[in-house]
């Protein structure tokens, strides 16, 4: 496959957000260099870390030739979709995939089955994968696969978050066509599924891709409130796009109260929560 397609420019491109997280960081950067397809680019989206993230990625970008590191000063009222949108942009592969500073791919095939995948299902436009929920030292909690077929995933979408946002690639061309990720912070990656799913088909597959910190430590359980109210927005937003519309904002709403728990019951519920929406929609 790799011989039709042209070697000038990378097929892939990721693109990892990071703000100063840089021993997290190193760890993410190394499961992409564990990849068996090897025909990728890696942008580096440093919104202002003042740890010692400038100068390790300064170094790596000079010495790896596919690690492309940019710097941005902070920009105020400027989230994460919009350093996503600038990475993104400044993108050179035909394919884009995701990852997050303290994520990590646990599959070394990951980058090679999805890109086979999307090469010979033109119809396709995004295809994901499975998770796994890890602790700080790396030992998992519980793991998940999402709903598989287009079908399934557009009937249980307004449910959860039908994809999970750091196994992903998604074709460049349709994600410019249809403006990039929206002004949904805590929700863009749900909102640009869904987006995407208006115009091609969306795909899961039935792998393990990326592991992710437990609660607790990683940023969805610090901003949880902020998340849920926008996945309401979202899903208001899309209403009229997918099925069942009341129940999943009715759930959806639940979680949004339970967020106003003092922190240590949600810290106490959130693993049966994480397992009940991952392994149910």
């Amino acid at each position: 496959m790799e011989k039709d397609l042209d070697e000038t420019l990378p097929i892939v491109s990721i693109v990892m957000p990071t703000y100063n997280r840089v021993e997290l960081l190193e760890k993410s950067i190394q499961s992409v260099f564990d990849q068996t397809f090897e025909n990728w680019e890696l942008i580096i989206v440093d919104d202002g870390s003042t740890d010692a993230t400038q100068e390790r990625m300064t170094a790596l970008d000079a010495k790896e030739k596919r690690i492309r590191y940019m710097r941005i000063p902070r920009i105020e009222n400027k989230g994460i979709a919009g350093y996503l949108n600038i990475g993104i942009k400044n993108a050179r592969g035909k394919y884009i995939a995701r990852i997050d500073d303290d994520d990590y791919w646990c599959h070394k095939d990951k980058l090679r089955l999805q890109l086979d995948f999307l090469e010979k299902n033109t119809e396709y436009v995004l295809v994901g994968g499975g998770g796994i929920l890890v602790d700080e030292k790396g030992v998992e909690k519980f793991r998940y696969l999402k709903n598989e077929t287009d079908d399934e995933i557009r009937n249980y979408a307004l449910f959860s978050n039908p994809i999970a946002h750091t196994a992903i690639m998604f074709r460049k061309d349709v994600f410019d066509r249809i403006g990039g990720y929206g002004d949904f912070d805590h929700a863009e990656d749900m909102d640009l599924a869904l987006r995407l799913g208006k115009v091609g088909k969306l795909y899961n597959m039935k792998e393990y891709f990326i592991a992710y910190l437990a609660i607790g430590q990683n940023k969805s359980f610090l901003q949880q409130r902020q998340n849920t109210k926008k996945v309401l927005e979202v899903i208001k937003k899309h209403k009229n796009e997918y099925p069942h519309f009341t129940k999943a904002y009715l759930l959806n709403l639940t979680q949004y109260a339970y967020s106003f728990l003092p922190g240590f019951l949600r810290k106490s519920l959130q693993p049966f929560m994480y397992y009940f929406k991952r392994n149910h929609f």
